[in-house]
């Protein structure tokens, strides 16, 4: 009996150190397409359109702002470990750029290695009044005269 109470001790502690280690693994998050090499290798340069390329390789998951705006497809993999804030392990752009006729000029794929920080600048006007009220404004203001101001002639 007693043999069979420390094996089912050591069974669950067993189990309970499996379940911690399975906890702590790295788990895995993939967001948008990118078309294969093999896919961009059937675009032509020159010679195909933006229906073309949607019929061969699919839509593009962001577009450019210009009217010639180059297409985008974008894919990222996220890493998420226990008690760590997620890492981005992978990101893969895909644009194609087209000319003035509608043809793709060019192909160009970007890993996280070709990227680089840009720093947002905020551009805010100040209100230039800083926690004043409009009541603390006018009385403040009620000094700010001068006494020529209220005859007609200035004198």
């Amino acid at each position: 009996m007693q043999s069979k109470l420390g094996n089912m001790i050591k069974l669950i502690a067993a189990g309970f150190i499996l379940l911690g280690m399975a906890a702590c693994t790295d788990t895995f998050t993939d967001h948008g397409y990118v078309p294969t090499q093999a896919e961009l290798d059937n675009v032509n340069i020159g010679a195909d359109d933006r229906s073309s390329v949607t019929g061969s390789i699919g839509a593009p998951s962001s577009v450019g702002v210009l009217q010639d705006g180059a297409w985008y497809w974008i894919s990222s993999r996220v890493r998420y470990r226990t008690y760590r804030k997620p890492e981005m392990t992978s990101r893969t752009i895909v644009a194609i750029s087209f000319d003035n006729n509608d043809r793709v000029a060019n192909v160009e794929r970007f890993g996280i290695e070709d990227g680089r920080i840009i720093s947002f600048s905020r551009r805010v006007t100040s209100s230039g009044v800083g926690g004043t009220t409009f009541f603390s404004q006018l009385i403040s203001s009620l000094g700010n005269f001068a006494p020529d101001e209220f005859l007609e002639d200035g004198r």
